[in-house]
């Protein structure tokens, strides 16, 4: 079964957190069909999902990317506060 790059992102972000409960994604779609993740967490969670350098966040926004090809969809990650 395939997942969704939604899904993926959720689960990611989730796993990542202390309290997976303030994750919040929602999204939109750009007039060039990139579909856009707006990526919310708790306040004390940023850190723990952008990472050192914005190693975790990279790495994040490359999976959803390749999940999302699957899809045959083009997808950006935005960590917004």
């Amino acid at each position: 079964m395939a997942v969704g790059s939604r899904e993926l992102l959720e689960v990611l972000a989730r796993s990542l957190v202390d309290d997976p409960a303030a994750v919040q994604i929602s999204s939109f779609k750009e007039d060039d069909g990139t579909v856009v993740y707006e990526l919310a967490v708790g306040e004390d969670d940023y850190g723990l999902i952008i990472g050192r350098g914005g190693r975790t966040a990279n790495a994040m926004r490359t999976v959803v990317k390749a999940a999302a090809t699957r899809e045959r969809r083009r997808v950006l990650v935005d960590i917004v506060d």
